[in-house]
């Protein structure tokens, strides 16, 4: 029983390493990354040592401590104010400045450099599915993005019905889709693997099954997924598929072998 429990302790902890936004799987992502652990590097510079102070203070100044010097009448001193408003304020230009020089160059309707062309997608919010567009190869998928590892990835992405958000944790960067509205975001595996997405903005009654999977696969096999969903003679309805009716199952990735039409 003790080696199950431990064997199930370990696999949850090695389940956790693998997930989420720090365990990243392109530059952007890794960017964030040390984005997060700087920021969090800078704020414990000063918890730190304020617990630390605080215990220390509370130690010191004890009942029983006849060392302390017991001032009743005590209410300034010059290095304390100096110490208690120079470190916050130098906290926030830094956090400050990380953040200004980060919004540039992680702007996500930055191209990502690279010697390979990049691959464009085109991204609608549905109730409550993703679609996306291959509008270069001619194709459309439900909840299934498969794309080429390497290759930076364009997206434009809107919403056919409420507000919504695109988040892939270990790609990075969070963006809105919004009807009527066209934003741009810039992402990139590098490696080959599959990574969950999902909808991070509450969007109604089926948000928390507004799910999709990003599976990255070398070039050849994205070349040889192409042509398989071309030649599958599958087809999405546009009218069915926005109003919730194409697929009924939410989870059920779909493919379809050209753009979608709008009868």
């Amino acid at each position: 029983m003790k080696r199950i429990a431990i064997a199930a302790a370990v696999s949850l902890l090695t389940a956790a390493c693998n997930r989420g936004i720090l365990d990243p799987v392109g530059p952007v992502g890794a960017q964030e990354k040390q984005i997060l652990i700087n920021s969090t590097a800078i704020m414990l510079a000063i918890i730190i040592p304020t617990m630390i102070a605080t215990v220390a203070f509370v130690w010191w100044f004890r009942r029983g401590n006849t060392k302390a010097t017991y001032r009743p009448d005590w209410e300034y001193s010059g290095a304390i104010e100096m110490v208690v408003w120079a470190i916050p304020a130098l906290t926030i230009l830094l956090l400050g400045g990380i953040t200004w020089i980060a919004s540039h160059d992680l702007d996500p309707a930055k191209p990502i450099k690279s010697n390979v062309p990049a691959l464009k997608v085109e991204v609608v919010s549905l109730d409550w599915k993703w679609l996306f567009i291959y509008p270069d190869q001619g194709i459309a998928t439900v909840n299934q993005l498969v794309v080429p590892a390497g290759t930076p990835v364009e997206f434009r992405l809107t919403s056919a019905t409420v507000m919504n958000s695109f988040f892939v944790p270990q790609l990075g960067s969070q963006i809105y889709a919004m009807g009527g509205m066209t934003t741009h975001l810039n992402l990139l595996a590098d490696n080959i693997g599959e990574y969950p997405g999902f909808s991070a903005n509450f969007s109604g009654d089926g948000f928390p099954e507004m799910r999709f999977v990003v599976k990255a696969v070398p070039a050849g096999d994205f070349d040889a997924w192409l042509a398989k969903t071309r030649d599958s003679g599958a087809h999405l309805r546009w009218r069915r598929c926005a109003q919730g009716t194409d697929p009924g199952d939410p989870h059920r990735p779909l493919r379809d072998g050209r753009d979608p039409d709008h009868d």
